[in-house]
């Protein structure tokens, strides 16, 4: 077993239990006639940060989707806390917890009222004393009367992965969590996900933030063209391929991680 880590923000983390969260082995997704995920496979401890990274159309969202039981794989498997997703999908949906990378909720209720709601569609009974604590647990308590829409971009985020993680998900997705942040917000929201963490959660992350990847993930891996090229933790990809001719092609000095994500997807960028 493990021993306590230190990340880059300074906070302790808990040994990690080496059993997987999830584990997802041959996962195959088509779109028709075209792969869009060929023969994906990796695990996530739990309470582990695992990060999936890849230009845009390299398979990251297909993969999500196919975990979270929105898309049908044409091959694989995928098992949530032990479960398989297309024997009991049910049962693997309720140990999951969802932020997509934009989220909305209604108009016309405010967050204290967003957040009874999708209480009581998870069945978790919480009271409005328990949900305002949870809403000032991460800095909303000034915020309580205004509608989702009346939030900054840091604030919707903050609110977005508080219902996700609202009926106490033992594996939450998260699709690009800080994208279009500013680096305050952004921190923020990195201390929440270490917070869960903390709790135990296991986290999927996708980002494009080499920076992100870095700060909070245990373990990334890199997928292009619906392939996963390389897994490991930041600095271990660092050391695996900062050498590679492709890398040192593209690197400014020593390589790092972003040097290793471009020469391992190439320089040309995807539409």
């Amino acid at each position: 077993m493990s021993e306590d880590t230190e990340t880059a923000n300074g906070l302790s983390t808990p040994p990690l239990d080496e059993s997987p969260m999830l584990d997802i082995a041959g996962l195959q997704v088509q779109y028709g006639t075209r792969t869009v995920v060929d023969g994906v496979s990796f695990h996530i401890r739990r309470g582990e940060i695992f990060g999936l990274l890849g230009p845009n159309g390299a398979g990251k969202t297909s993969t999500l989707s196919a975990i979270e039981g929105l898309l049908r794989p044409a091959q694989g498997t995928i098992l949530v806390d032990g479960v398989d997703s297309r024997l009991d999908p049910l049962a693997a949906k309720a140990r999951m917890g969802v932020q997509l990378q934009s989220s909305s909720f209604q108009e016309e209720l405010n967050i204290v009222q967003i957040a009874r709601l999708y209480a009581g569609l998870y069945g978790v009974a919480m009271g409005r004393e328990q949900i305002v604590a949870g809403l000032a647990g991460i800095g909303l308590q000034q915020e309580l009367g205004k509608k989702f829409k009346q939030l900054s971009g840091g604030q919707q985020q903050r609110l977005a992965l508080f219902i996700a993680s609202i009926h106490n998900p033992l594996l939450l997705l998260l699709d690009e969590p800080t994208a279009g942040l500013d680096p305050q917000s952004r921190r923020t929201l990195w201390r929440r996900i270490e917070t869960l963490r903390g709790e135990g959660r296991s986290i999927l992350l996708t980002t494009h933030s080499m920076e992100e990847a870095q700060a909070v993930c245990d373990r990334v891996g890199i997928i292009n063209h619906g392939a996963l090229l390389t897994l490991g933790a930041p600095s271990e990809l660092i050391e695996k391929h900062g050498n590679d001719p492709q890398v040192r092609a593209v690197a400014h000095g020593e390589s790092t991680l972003e040097d290793v994500f471009i020469g391992l997807t190439g320089s040309e960028i995807n539409d």
